[in-house]
């Protein structure tokens, strides 16, 4: 693609990275095939190849975000599996993170939009906080139905404040979830083999803290040491998604310190439950390239980051001496898929584990959960649930597992059908309990 920067504007580093990206699209198209929103909508403009226009447009005028871009940006769910399908190797992650840092700064969004994200980025990252809120609204719930009309309850494509709540009221719990353990060090049992970090985070800890019980149940029990550092918390990727830079660069720069530490006495790995946080852990690199205080312990950091999947299946695991032999729809999280490029060793792990495991057609199209996108954009995710839903019935499972917190809550509110993560079926397998949710099925 032809870019017409000025001299003037590559000077800036940020800039001269997003046109470098730019220069790198060839217009092919492939991203248009397997791009949610374009699937769903047949617009160019909500597409990866049409937002790479807009976003174009913008940076080279050097002007702000006009409400047309946007209206498009907004709608992308930073699914990457543009990323995948692109013969060209065009980094549309970085140039669509850049685009929202650029709205962030530019954009005066409307009253209800701005209340929204400032509520979210004011809760989710905070656990104390999203606890508090689930309680409410798991009272909250219930009422929904009677107090919004069935037009706000569907959503709208260009969502009100109202659309929104509606959304996160009906993706809450229906019961608020347990407290997590506030233990730090968990010992290996036997001879220890390694010594790990593991990422308690922020939202996954208050809505699942099962995912990473069973994680550390499972690395204990193979002489693995768990350590979860002093200091840490949010990853980050939720701010960061809405392009509030300077919140998503603290919480990193929190974290590289945490690990830092934690490393000082012997780490082998930081391990991540929820995919979607891996993905931005893994480019704190490149996210804190020009800090001079924190570059090389950040990539030091994401050199070290690793999903549960990865490490696990370097693990020799034992086979189940008995296998369930249950059905499994593995659901692929994009942030695993395509973010980070892990797509075979999570279905080698559950097979490995005794489990019938079934790909999901159309396994590459996202859910829909991206995240805060359920509540940004909920009409685009309902839809998207409702496509992932219907094809993962085809399969008739036992159970849906995936690699990602945000995918489980997605789907939860759409079926019966057991979700759990991948670890908590590789923990059953391996000597641990069964998932609270198989439990719940059986005992129906």
């Amino acid at each position: 693609m032809q870019t017409l920067f000025s001299e003037r504007q590559l000077e800036d580093r940020e800039m001269a990275v997003s046109e470098k990206i730019l220069r790198s699209c060839v217009h092919c198209g492939f991203c248009t095939a397997t791009c949610p929103t374009y699937l769903l909508e047949g617009d160019e403009l909500d597409s990866p190849r049409g937002r790479i226009y807009l976003i174009k447009e913008m940076f080279e005028r050097g002007k702000p975000a006009s409400s047309e871009i946007v209206r498009h940006i907004d709608r992308c769910l930073s699914c990457l599996a543009c990323m995948t399908t692109c013969p060209s190797g065009v980094h549309y992650m970085h140039l669509v993170d850049h685009a929202r840092a650029h709205i962030e700064a530019t954009y005066r969004r409307s009253l209800g939009d701005r209340a929204i994200r400032t509520l979210l980025a004011g809760i989710l990252p905070h656990p104390r906080r999203f606890a508090a809120a689930l309680r409410l609204a798991s009272v909250a719930r219930p009422l929904t139905g009677l107090l919004l009309p069935s037009s706000v309850r569907e959503g709208a494509k260009d969502p009100s404040f109202f659309d929104r709540l509606a959304a996160m009221a009906t993706l809450a719990p229906r019961v608020a979830p347990r407290k997590a353990s506030l233990a730090r060090l968990f010992p290996a049992q036997g001879r220890c083999r390694g010594r790990v970090a593991l990422l308690g985070g922020c939202t996954q800890s208050v809505l699942n803290p099962s995912i990473n019980e069973a994680a550390i149940r499972l690395l204990n029990r193979n002489g693995i040491e768990v350590v979860l550092a002093e200091g840490e918390g949010c990853c980050g990727a939720l701010v960061h998604h809405m392009g509030r830079k300077d919140e998503a660069l603290a919480l990193a720069r929190a974290n590289v310190d945490a690990w830092t530490k934690a490393a000082a006495q012997g780490l082998d790995a930081i391990l991540i439950t929820a995919s979607g946080c891996g993905t931005t852990i893994k480019d704190y690199g490149f996210m804190l390239r020009d800090d001079a205080a924190y570059a090389a312990k950040a990539a030091e950091v994401s050199r070290r980051a690793k999903d549960i999947s990865e490490y696990l299946a370097e693990l020799d695991l034992a086979a189940p001496e008995q296998p369930s032999g249950l059905i499994v729809a593995y659901q692929s999280a994009c942030s695993l898929q395509h973010g980070q490029q892990i797509a075979d060793q999570p279905k080698r792990l559950l097979r490995n584990a005794g489990f019938r495991v079934r790909d999901v057609p159309e396994g590459h199209i996202c859910c829909g959960s991206a995240g805060t996108y359920n509540i940004m954009q909920p009409f685009f995710a309902r839809k998207l649930a409702a496509r992932k839903l219907a094809n993962i019935g085809k399969l008739n499972p036992d159970v849906i597992a995936t690699g990602n917190v945000g995918c489980m809550m997605q789907l939860a509110s759409g079926t019966n059908i057991p979700i759990v993560h991948l670890v908590e079926l590789i923990d059953w397998a391996n000597g641990g309990p069964p998932p609270l949710q198989i439990e719940t099925q059986r005992a129906r």
